[in-house]
């Protein structure tokens, strides 16, 4: 408790002097380490509250190594075999945790997440001489109502419209709630009706077995082990889960095949848009990451880090391809081609300095009676100036002046001029000939030569006369097509020739020789139509991809009854060949490459010295492109703490355990600095430490479990990691974060023939508060998981009912802090045990 007495003088025979080491608020366990008495009491409560918060940035930050170290320690596996009749060995090798998750989740984990609070109320009583404070039992009391009714109405509101989360596990939820309620149940009895104000050592034992009963019973229920012997034998292994928990084995084969196909899928899309494959193989870590279940574990880390501006725990797309593929991948397979953007890969404008002159179109048809065939020109790049070029006809099966006009002159653009068009003129007679084809070139003028003008990609076009005085015949243009793995669909060229009079279709289907269709291909059977004057169309057929490293396969595509007066051609099947692209395979092995190794750059716990020093050092962790400006002010602000903690042994050594111990002392006497700078601040605003506790304190130990459960809402498809783990969390912090220190004073206080006093005060009067809002709170998410208006789930669901869940619960948390403040203060007198 800081010392609240004024500076008192000291009479002295002939002279007065003044105690300059006592003045107001200037004593705590650990601050303040300079003499503050000439300090302002504004300008001091000014810089605990600002110290106080970057404290709290740096608890986050060595909770972080620790949540790592922990993460090592649960994240053992053991190799076991299970019997599989497709491999050649008759098994198949998979891994599983040895650590039950449920355990994981109620022991390491929660007290990795409820450290500061427990060390807090640790460190308050060992500081005080083993007699209780009010900042320790608040902190957890504000933290538990905080994580139960804010973090909850976050989580409500931040799934999307219409979309929900339901608790999967409701045995082991079950078993937590009723341990949360019964933990403040009974910390109510012990402090206001077995012993009011005092507890003793049985009592103070009772609350920390708690903690392992809660373990051992959250286990037993999630293990089921009265289920019948043979439901037993056919579920696993002894010890060990292998169908209750089916995200516990890892099946690296099946991880495989989808890093595969999500490679092939990206490495299409970076073919057609010019991605680099370094930024595909980052959108398929991320695709991996985003689909993969992780633990509320996971989230923590990842929040803190987006908290300090450090190294993200999912690769960081940039954000001119995010939008183009990222986004892209995410979308149902039928929407994926209507949303393809077609990128130029190559700039012929050379950033805007050049005028681009090029034709409008590769080929051109015309019909034979038509007389004349346009010609469009256009210009894009640089138009502030005027261009011209040449237009040249060449001659090719149609020769000038039998079938065409030869046109040769050159054409002018005006500033800011994009489209000119010209005509050639056809000559139309009365003889019947085949379709015949010349060509139209573009050029520089001389004069124009090595200015701002060049030719784009199409400079020759073809322009086919078509004699349109019969119906024509209909061939395939190849007896045989070549098709790549990678094209995904070959296009069947369909052509008619020796005329394009009328409306014309034929018949076709596709017929399997050594690819099978439905596996290697999309088979099927149609009717291709031909509009009066068309002469080509094409027959897409769909190709799927295979995980075979050689491919050599074949259909056959037969053209049958024509339609309209026309006849088949000399081409009447072609033979369609899938092969390899190797040049794709290259790409595809080397975004898988990349993926792996941008995936072992986000384990958490495989880092060492030199490489936690490095992401200490750069923001982001060294991804300097897709940092942003908040990052580099996060960055800033934490750089102190994330040198200083970067020293901490790296979880990789020794199973995790030097890590853990470190970080976990670290923990202890950055809460001891907290705690001192929380009771000065409150000493220096006349704010008690109750009220101090249950605001300012329990809302920044809360901070990082505030994001990681948002994320963890939004990002699982259960709600386990984001609500399901709060009531466990609660209860450890109850029976570890008063039990184990009630348990120290109470061992002290019976050798010294006394006994541990802990006033009711405000402590029992926010004990009740809180336990009847956590009732309210328990009910309200029970009847959004029966309720139809809620969507039976207790996460999400319809935007009204979404709003008014998450509106009730931030009331009840106002409520409870409103209250417990009014009582503090005295200005609701309610007196309760004595």
């Amino acid at each position: 408790m800081a010392n609240n007495t004024t500076a008192a003088p000291v009479i002295s025979p002939g002279c007065a002097t003044l105690d300059v080491n006592n003045y107001t608020c200037s004593s705590a366990f650990i601050l303040p380490i300079i003499n503050e008495y000439t300090w302002a009491p504004g300008t001091r409560a000014f810089l605990y509250l600002l110290t106080m918060v970057w404290c709290f940035l740096g608890v986050a930050l060595i909770a972080d190594v620790f949540m790592c170290a922990i993460e090592k320690i649960t994240s053992k596996t053991a190799k076991v075999r299970i019997p599989d009749q497709n491999e050649p060995d008759g098994f198949r090798m998979i891994e599983v945790k040895v650590w039950n998750d449920t355990v994981a989740n109620l022991s390491l984990l929660a007290l990795g997440t409820s450290a500061p609070e427990i060390l807090l109320s640790v460190i308050e009583i060992v500081g005080r001489g083993f007699e209780s404070g009010e900042l320790g039992p608040g902190t957890i009391v504000g933290s538990a109502a905080f994580n139960l009714l804010v973090i909850s109405a976050i989580c409500i509101f931040s799934i999307p419209d219409g979309e929900i989360r339901k608790i999967s596990n409701m045995r082991v939820f079950g078993l937590t709630t009723f341990s949360c309620i019964w933990a403040y149940v009974w910390l109510s009895l012990v402090i206001l009706v077995i012993s009011p104000g005092v507890v003793d050592l049985a009592e103070s034992i009772i609350t920390f077995l708690m903690f392992p009963a809660l373990i051992i019973g959250a286990y037993l229920i999630d293990k089921r082990p009265c289920m019948k012997k043979e439901e037993v034998v056919e579920n696993g292994m002894v010890g060990i889960s292998l169908e209750e928990k089916p995200e516990t084995p890892v099946d690296h084969d099946q991880s495989h095949k989808n890093l595969l196909k999500l490679a092939k899928e990206l490495g299409h899309e970076s073919l057609d848009q010019g991605i680099p494959p370094e930024e595909a193989a980052k959108i398929v870590a991320a695709k991996l990451s985003e689909n993969e279940h992780h633990s509320r574990m996971w989230y923590r880390i990842n929040a803190t880090r987006n908290m300090s501006g450090g190294k993200k725990l999912t690769p960081q797309v940039f954000s001119a391809f995010k939008d183009k593929l990222y986004d892209h991948t995410k979308l149902p397979e039928d929407e994926k081609a209507d949303s393809k953007m077609a990128l130029t890969t190559k700039d012929h404008t050379a950033g805007g300095t050049k005028a681009v002159v090029e034709f409008t179109a590769a080929t051109l048809s015309v019909l034979e009676n038509e007389k004349k065939v346009r010609i469009g020109i256009r210009r894009y790049g640089k138009m502030d100036t005027p261009a011209t070029v040449r237009v040249e006809t060449i001659n090719g099966t149609a020769t000038a002046p039998e079938d065409y006009i030869h046109l040769e002159e050159d054409v002018h653009f005006a500033v800011n001029e994009q489209l000119r068009q010209l005509y050639v003129e056809i000559i139309d007679d009365n003889e019947w000939e085949p379709d015949e084809f010349f060509f139209v070139k573009l050029s520089l003028p001389e004069k124009e030569e090595n200015e701002d003008i060049v030719l784009g990609n199409i400079s020759i076009t073809q322009v086919t006369i078509i004699n349109d005085d019969e119906p024509g015949k209909l061939e395939f243009a190849k007896p045989s097509i070549i098709a790549k793995e990678s094209s995904r669909r070959v296009r069947i060229p369909v052509n008619r020739i020796n005329g394009a009079d009328g409306h014309v279709s034929v018949a076709w289907k596709t017929k399997d020789i050594t690819a099978i269709s439905g596996k290697d291909y999309q088979g099927g059977e149609g009717v291709l139509k031909f509009d009066h004057g068309e002469t080509c169309r094409t027959i897409d057929i769909e190709i799927f991809d295979s995980m075979k490293p050689e491919r050599d396969e074949s259909f056959q595509v037969d053209l049958g009854e024509c339609d309209g007066g026309a006849e088949l051609g000399k081409i009447k099947k072609t033979i369609i060949t899938i092969v390899n692209d190797e040049e794709f395979n290259g790409l595809v092995s080397r975004i898988v490459n990349l993926t792996k190794a941008n995936m072992d750059a986000l384990q958490l716990e495989d880092s060492t010295w030199v490489t936690q020093m490095k992401n200490a050092m750069n923001v982001n962790g060294g991804d300097i492109e897709n940092a942003t400006f908040i990052d580099y002010l996060l960055h800033f602000l934490t750089f102190f703490w994330k040198i200083l903690f970067a020293l901490v042994p790296p979880p990789k050594y020794l199973g995790g355990w030097p890590a853990f111990v470190l970080s976990l002392a670290v923990i202890g006497l950055m809460t001891a600095i907290i705690g001192d700078l929380a009771t000065l601040f409150g000493c220096l605003v006349n704010l008690d430490d109750s009220i101090t506790a249950i605001t300012l304190v329990a809302l920044g130990t809360s901070m990082p479990d505030t994001f990681a459960s948002k994320q963890a809402a939004v990002g699982e498809k259960t709600a386990d990691s984001s609500i399901g783990n709060i009531n466990g969390s609660n209860s450890v912090n109850v029976f570890l974060g008063l039990g184990l220190p009630w348990l120290m004073a109470s061992i002290y206080h019976m050798t010294q023939g006394t006994v541990f006093t802990v006033p009711p005060g405000s402590l029992g009067f926010s004990v009740i508060i809180y336990t009847g809002c956590a009732i309210a709170a328990i009910i309200l998410l029970i009847l959004r998981r029966f309720l139809k208006p809620f969507g039976q789930a207790e996460l999400g669901g319809p935007k009204g009912p979404k709003i008014l869940s998450a509106i009730i619960l931030v009331s009840l948390w106002v409520f409870y802090v409103l209250l417990s403040a009014l009582n503090s203060k005295k200005i609701i007198n309610v007196q309760i045990g004595g």
